[in-house]
């Protein structure tokens, strides 16, 4: 070796390699860079055009005649035939009834008489299903509109489906069309009209209720009025439950608008609107759990009640989040279920990333995408899945589903055609 490789080699020695960053700043680092991958709102500013509130007011009363008209003829054909109602074959009675069975039922109890202060259980101490798994506010509203009109708690019931049903309609097109174009928008609520599951909105149910609720948060969420979130948010938790989806969201929310501040201003007052109004909901969407406890003296009351209806599928067990998919697939197709779950996640983490769905901005992609993590860890997959897939209504704006006049005439037909089939299977003879 020559003197001056040596002196070479001696300086490559003495070099101090670059240092590395500490771990956490890396997290840091890393977790920016996909909040600022997150996706972008834009906002659209353009006047709704004269008559269109009344066009979609028009959508609203076809669809729910549409409703009735299935309902109703799926009721005679099981009297004809004597069926009977549901798997058991009860007996069936007046279409009133048909109308507000099944959960129905249950809400009309509880505007009748309330809250039981224990919980059934059997012989071996396991909880039994009990009205403690139902929220207040609707059975609440049934009971004041049956008192002041001197009507059934089903009449009241149905009632308030269906006019909430008008409100969750409207203030679906509203806030589509801050998001997506004029036609997106339109077709995205003709969709949530006429789908499949849309006959659960002239049912004794309290979907309507939560949905135009649901949506008044995210179109509040989409023009910044945050503040006005939070008393919204939590008569909607009151509802039903899911809201603390719309708490998810809203934290999502604030932490890329805090690193996107300089390109997109978040003021004070709004980051605080955000943050009171994501806690607010927050604890209110916990609540009821700590109330079935008090007032029952039980430990875990609601969530015990919530998975007493998983035993005759999976058996007993203790809740553990996202886990139940993976154990019914588990118990009922072995390695095949749990390959199942697994394509299904895939496939909507592939349409959540998709640009289609990305285009629907920050507060739209946030909400639904926490909502579906909600369902997936708290949720044992059933017949009622279907109906509780509802509030991520506002992905039916996707653009590929309507972009051309044929694929529109298909949506309808499929819409129309399953949702006959819905009333049949997940009513009239099945479970809801």
């Amino acid at each position: 070796m020559t003197a001056r490789e040596q002196e070479r080699s001696a300086e490559a020695a003495t070099e101090v390699a670059p240092a590395r960053k500490p771990a956490l700043i890396r997290l840091r680092d890393g977790a920016v860079r996909v909040l600022e991958a997150m996706p972008v709102t834009n906002v659209r500013t353009a006047p709704i055009a004269a008559g269109t509130i009344g066009r979609v007011l028009v959508l609203w009363g076809a669809a729910r005649a549409i409703n009735l008209m299935i309902m109703w003829s799926w009721y005679q054909i099981s009297k004809a035939y004597g069926w009977g109602f549901g798997p058991n074959r009860e007996h069936v009675t007046t279409f009133l009834n048909f109308l507000s069975d099944w959960d129905g039922a249950r809400y009309g109890r509880i505007a009748q008489v309330g809250y039981p202060t224990w919980l059934p259980m059997d012989p071996s101490g396991v909880v039994q299903p009990s009205d403690w798994a139902f929220m207040p506010i609707y059975p609440a509203l049934e009971r004041g509109l049956s008192e002041v009109l001197g009507i059934p708690w089903q009449a009241a019931g149905v009632a308030i489906s269906i006019l909430a049903s008008a409100g969750a309609t409207v203030m679906l097109y509203l806030l589509l069309r801050k998001v997506t174009s004029a036609r997106a928008s339109w077709w995205g609520t003709v969709m949530f009209s006429i789908g499949p599951l849309s006959f659960v909105f002239v049912l004794a149910y309290a979907e309507s209720l939560v949905l135009f609720l649901t949506f008044a948060c995210l179109y509040l969420a989409v023009v910044r009025k945050y503040w006005w979130i939070a008393p919204i948010g939590v008569v909607a938790s009151f509802v039903r439950p899911g809201l603390l989806a719309v708490a998810l969201g809203l934290g999502i929310l604030f932490l890329v608008r805090w690193v996107r501040r300089e390109q997109d201003p978040f003021s004070i007052r709004e980051r605080w609107g955000i943050i009171v109004s994501g806690a607010t909901i927050g604890i209110a969407g916990l609540a009821w759990s700590q109330i079935a406890t008090m007032v029952t003296g039980t430990k875990d009351a609601y969530v015990r009640t919530e998975t007493a209806w998983w035993i005759p599928f999976i058996g007993e067990g203790h809740f553990v989040p996202l886990t139940p998919w993976f154990r019914l697939a588990g118990t009922w197709l072995g390695i095949g279920g749990i390959i199942l779950v697994l394509t299904i996640a895939g496939f909507f983490i592939a349409w959540m990333r998709s640009k289609q769905i990305r285009a629907l901005g920050i507060e739209v992609w946030a909400y639904t995408a926490s909502y579906l993590l909600y369902l997936f860890a708290v949720f044992l997959p059933q017949q009622s899945t279907f109906r509780l897939l509802l509030p991520v209504a506002p992905l039916l704006a996707d653009d590929r589903l309507s972009s051309t006049p044929r694929r529109q005439r298909w949506v309808v037909v499929v819409c129309l055609v399953l949702q006959v089939v819905a009333v049949l299977l997940l009513w009239t003879i099945g479970w809801p």
